[in-house]
């Protein structure tokens, strides 16, 4: 596995962010961004263990609801 892939979302009402891997059961939470990635790096590492072969990159895609007004 060369990479594993978050989808992020944002609570807009409550703040902070959550993140699940997709394909993977990884999900972690964090109130910043900074707490977000520090978070979903711990949650790698302690899902992945060392007969597992761990991804090279975490890429993270953040979902965003735009809403237009009439």
């Amino acid at each position: 596995m060369k990479e594993i892939i978050f989808e992020v979302l944002e609570d807009e009402i409550e703040g902070g962010y959550t993140a699940s891997a997709l394909g993977i059961g990884i999900h972690t939470q964090g109130e910043t961004r900074t707490e977000l990635e520090m978070n979903i790096r711990e949650a790698v590492e302690c899902h992945f263990d060392e007969t597992m072969e761990k991804p090279q990159v975490i890429r993270l895609h953040f979902v965003h609801d735009e809403v237009i007004a009439l």
